[in-house]
């Protein structure tokens, strides 16, 4: 009797096919492993890039240059609520209200996102990127319902000139001194700048090319942008110095606030009412405690005024909103927070219509009375002073 050993001896080449049957499962391993991982690294890169994109921020301020600070607002889900419905009716400015007649493109019905961008000058310090500008400068994404061939006319009616960048046309405008520099990204987004350098929009238009990378966008805007709540309706991010000059830095403004340097992360959101969010990031927990401080200071005022105004104080949604307000300190960051009532925000927006309904209706009274009052009292005496 032969061993298997003897017999496959005898029989290599039955050998050599037992072998490569007994290879074979291991074979379309090594053939589908290689594809297998390939698909697993796929499916990976989609999703951190789906995360990435959730996170960066939205693409009309990842556009923007390197500033000092950065304003975003979306009217496009304010209107949702219809907020913008309880405006009060205005009357528009000359020169805007030709704007809308040649461009078709009105502002508070057109525009669903806007990014800004806010340069401080040079002079103010500590970095800033205004360049040769001697007051903030500003450059800025509008995008919306736009008609490209008017806005197009109109821009060529008004440029002083006409620069050709990779095939984006930049329309230069002199306004006030200085040069706007406006270009049409696509069908529904716009570049504005009136920043001293050319640069600045070029750069804008040449990250325009690469909207899909969830990447973009200034270390400055990314590195606080995670600070800003989720589905904010705006926000804005601030570098604040109250020892700066100007309007956005001087002492009228933020040193009354904030009496030591900040980055400033503002956001408001609507949860079945507005939710306003302060957020002063500070370089100690000291720093953090005097702004807190200040902050209080001044809330106590607002609450000494709102019981000094008695009667007048007991609106609801007045009172509402004094209590919400709250400073907190946590590390070096000092936090506001306020709820502002939906009653309290129609109340603010309406106010003007009252004031200008009221004064007609008052009219009305004293014109009908002094012509019955008036003739007695003059047929009656024949002083003049008791006619007045």
């Amino acid at each position: 009797m032969r061993t298997p050993l003897q017999a496959n001896s005898q029989n290599p080449q039955g050998c050599y096919h037992a072998m490569l049957i007994s290879l074979k499962p291991f074979m379309r391993i090594k053939r589908t492993l290689p594809v297998l991982i390939a698909v697993l690294a796929i499916a990976a890169a989609v999703v951190a890039i789906v995360q990435l994109r959730k996170r960066a921020p939205p693409e009309a301020v990842r556009l923007l240059p390197g500033a000092d600070g950065f304003f975003y607002i979306n009217l496009k889900w304010i209107r949702a609520f219809n907020a913008t419905n309880q405006l009060p009716a205005v009357s528009h400015d000359p020169d805007y209200q030709k704007f809308v007649e040649e461009t078709g493109f009105q502002f508070e019905r057109d525009l669903d996102q806007a990014g800004f961008a806010v340069h401080y000058p040079s002079t103010w310090g500590g970095g800033a990127t205004g360049g040769s500008a001697t007051e903030p400068r500003f450059s800025e994404i509008i995008v919306g319902k736009v008609d490209s061939g008017k806005l197009t006319a109109y821009l060529k009616k008004i440029a002083s000139s006409v620069d050709d960048y990779h095939g984006f046309d930049i329309y230069n405008i002199p306004v006030e001194g200085r040069t706007v520099r406006v270009a049409v990204l696509s069908t529904d987004t716009v570049a504005v700048s009136n920043h001293p350098d050319e640069n600045v929009i070029r750069g804008i238009l040449d990250r325009s090319r690469k909207l899909a990378s969830p990447f973009g966008g200034p270390q400055f805007l990314r590195q606080y942008y995670k600070r800003v709540p989720f589905a904010s309706l705006s926000w804005a991010i601030l570098r604040v110095d109250p020892a700066r000059s100007g309007p956005l830095g001087g002492l009228s403004g933020w040193a009354m606030l904030l009496p030591k340097p900040a980055t400033v992360v503002i956001s408001a959101r609507y949860l079945r009412a507005l939710h306003l969010r302060a957020e002063a990031f500070t370089h100690s927990e000291d720093d953090a405690r005097a702004i807190a401080d200040q902050v209080s200071a001044f809330l106590n005022l607002f609450h000494s005024a709102e019981t000094s105004i008695g009667t007048q104080g007991s609106d609801v949604d007045v009172k509402a909103f004094f209590e919400s307000l709250k400073v907190e300190r946590s590390d070096d960051r000092a936090i506001l927070t306020a709820v502002v009532p939906p009653g309290f925000i129609k109340k603010v927006l309406t106010e003007t219509q009252p004031d200008r309904q009221s004064p007609a209706a008052g009219n009305e009274a004293p014109a009908k009375e002094p012509p019955v009052r008036q003739p007695k009292r003059s047929a009656n005496s024949a002083n003049p002073a008791e006619n007045l």
